[in-house]
């Protein structure tokens, strides 16, 4: 039986638009890992017994792999695409891994399409940011659309545009994420987090940084180690542009280091419990770090 979509990843992402958009049996779906697979079912997905049975007349496939897997996965699968189909990579990788990928998936027959997911995906959901790149990417935008995405913005007709964005902000966004670990770390061994937050304060009014501080780190304590690996990919990004990633190094320790701990941000004091609806995403995508609409 043929379907219209297949997922291959159905971590945070794939679980998330699955359930936001009740694709049902339009849908199959294929994971490495046997839970994943078991929690298909309650998303409304077709679990595949592989990966050849998902994408077995599958006109568009969302790869939802970890980072260090997304070129693998295109080389291991392309063989197993229709002619034609289209693989919308969705995975934060550097331009020049997306590129690799796409000559597999083209010299199986397959159209690869440059995908960069511009925020979280909780609460978005199928209203995420979407970038698209490559020569199918008015293709995909549309039939993206018509699955329930509803903003997606096309970049350009060249692989890795939309990698590129993506991983240069990550410069950014994840670089503050872990600036203000280092910073916290060192207030509350000086016994001053109070005041120190209490200056950002007053230069600074979109969200106060008791907030902003309690949110990066939570992000970090619970995604640390997917965006570490991330962030490698920002800093060979960097590097085939000549540019030198000091920081970026420094945000792949911090973030590394950070993941799994539960730790509070402050001793002086009681942690505020972070706002809902906090958006990281910079300024092109919404209201920058704030509460979003």
């Amino acid at each position: 039986m043929t379907c219209d979509l297949a997922l291959i990843g159905f971590g945070e992402a794939g679980s998330t638009f699955a359930r936001a958009a009740g694709w049902e049996d339009h849908a199959r779906g294929w994971d490495v890992l046997a839970p994943r697979r078991a929690a298909m079912a309650e998303a409304g997905v077709i679990a595949a017994g592989s990966a050849a049975e998902a994408l077995a007349g599958a006109p568009l496939v969302l790869s939802l792999v970890t980072a260090d897997q997304a070129l693998v996965c295109a080389q291991d699968y392309a063989p197993l695409l229709d002619a034609g189909a289209l693989w919308c990579d969705c995975n934060s990788v550097a331009p020049d891994t997306k590129r690799a990928a796409a000559q597999a998936i083209a010299a199986a027959g397959g159209r690869y399409v440059d995908v960069a997911v511009l925020a979280p995906v909780h609460p978005a959901r199928l209203n995420v940011p979407l970038l698209l790149a490559g020569p199918a990417a008015d293709a995909a935008e549309t039939a993206l659309r018509e699955l329930g995405f509803t903003n997606i913005r096309v970049v350009g007709s060249e692989v890795g545009r939309a990698s590129a964005i993506k991983m240069i902000r990550s410069v950014m966004v994840k670089g503050l994420e872990a600036l203000t670990d280092e910073m916290m770390a060192a207030a509350n061994a000086a016994g001053v987090a109070d005041e120190v937050l209490a200056s950002l304060d007053a230069s600074e009014k979109a969200l106060p940084w008791r907030d902003r501080a309690a949110y990066n780190l939570e992000r970090m304590a619970t995604h640390g180690a997917r965006r570490a690996a991330e962030m490698e990919e920002s800093a060979r990004t960097l590097l085939s542009l000549g540019v030198p990633p000091v920081m970026t190094r420094g945000t792949v320790y911090r973030q590394r280091e950070a993941a799994g701990k539960n730790h509070p941000p402050f001793v002086s004091s009681v942690v505020e419990t972070p706002r809902t609806r906090v958006s990281t995403t910079l300024d092109t995508n919404g209201d920058g770090i704030g509460v979003k609409a």
